[in-house]
């Protein structure tokens, strides 16, 4: 038979080709309940980090617990970590005892101004938002940003409308978020500004810090999600680093999911979650040795503070901050784990999840 060298090579190629297209589909097909469970479920919440005050601890444990749960009952529900760390930061935005959504702290102008991201590990799929106004739950509009525009980031005006033409967003009334204790927040840092540096700098104006969610499923597939108010008295249209990818945010299913909390424009500078991924990646370090690095690093450098949880690619949790406090909460199977200070963790024995698995 007459061969034809140049018809064999390309039936080759084309060969070559439907096999890595084929397992590259099968993989991308492969749903929660087909994967064979090689992790345990698990959703990590943090609060922020900073200052917090004494008389403040019970309701900031309280709130992380609560988010915590509605997370990883959302993940056992679903399947779906993006809903697991949706659901966990919605809890967090609607608890006015945290700096998001409804307890958000209040720019120079009195205003609420708001930044989120999300971010899906599986697909490197993200959505973030800046300037948000008016509505609760920004961290939900970042998700719509990722789900349905061709675009990644979105701020202000634009991201508004897009608020604006779906149901799912309730649009409040113009200073609905200013609530009377962002005011007095506002209205003392301003006061303090003829004080010195260090009597100001010893001061709490606002909730502290920024909240956020970092869930693993039994797939290993991870997702983040980090939303917040801002800093008290920033200037309008100052955005900080919860909504960058890498700055404050990322998820990526070979190396970790990462929320952080902090001085947002030192973990900008800092690109504070890159370095972190770095040191996974390619130092083969634990998601707590990555975590606890870069923030001695950073702080010693900067002499600023932050905050961290994440959850590696082999499902082990990182969970550290360089500030006073921070406060923080997982859910794994029964267990609830929550801690404010350092060196703490306390446990509580939750049962099984309130609501059943679809």
């Amino acid at each position: 038979m007459k061969s034809f060298p140049i018809l064999e090579a390309i039936s080759i190629h084309c060969w070559i080709f439907f096999l890595l297209f084929n397992h590259s589909c099968q993989a991308r097909a492969t749903t929660h309940s087909e994967c064979i469970a090689q992790f345990e479920p698990t959703v990590l919440v943090h609060g922020g980090a900073g200052d917090i005050a004494d008389a403040g601890i019970p309701l900031k444990k309280l709130g992380v617990k609560r988010a915590a749960r509605r997370g990883y009952e959302a993940l056992i529900k679903s399947g779906s970590v993006l809903d697991a760390v949706e659901g966990a930061v919605n809890s967090l935005e609607e608890d006015v005892n945290f700096n998001a959504g409804n307890g958000s702290v209040l720019t120079w102008d009195g205003d609420v101004e708001m930044d989120a991201s999300i971010m899906n590990g599986a697909t490197l799929e993200a959505g973030c938002v800046s300037l948000a106004r008016d509505i609760i739950n920004p961290i939900s509009l970042a998700r719509r940003i990722m789900e349905t525009t061709r675009h990644r980031y979105i701020a202000g005006e634009g991201a508004m409308n897009i608020a604006m033409e779906s149901k799912n967003f309730e649009i409040l009334p113009k200073g609905a978020l200013v609530t009377e204790a962002a005011q007095k927040s506002l209205e003392n840092y301003k006061a303090s500004l003829n004080q010195t540096r260090s009597k100001r700098e010893s001061q709490i104006y606002g909730s502290p810090g920024t909240v956020g969610a970092v869930a693993i499923d039994a797939c290993g597939n991870v997702a983040a999600a980090t939303s917040t108010g801002g800093i008290t008295g920033k200037l309008s249209g100052r955005i900080g680093d919860s909504p960058i990818l890498g700055g404050g945010t990322y998820a990526d299913n070979e190396t970790a999911a990462v929320s952080a909390t902090g001085h947002g424009e030192t973990i900008m500078r800092y690109n504070l979650v890159s370095r972190m991924l770095a040191l996974v990646q390619h130092g083969n370090y634990t998601a707590q040795e990555a975590a606890e690095r870069v923030l001695n690093e950073m702080t010693q450098r900067f002499d600023e503070t932050a905050g961290i949880i994440a959850i590696d690619h082999r499902g082990r949790l990182g969970i550290h901050f360089t500030s006073k406090r921070m406060s923080w909460a997982y859910q794994r199977g029964e267990e609830l784990h929550f801690g404010v200070d350092a060196g703490e963790d306390q446990l509580e024995i939750v049962g099984e999840p309130r609501v059943a698995p679809l």
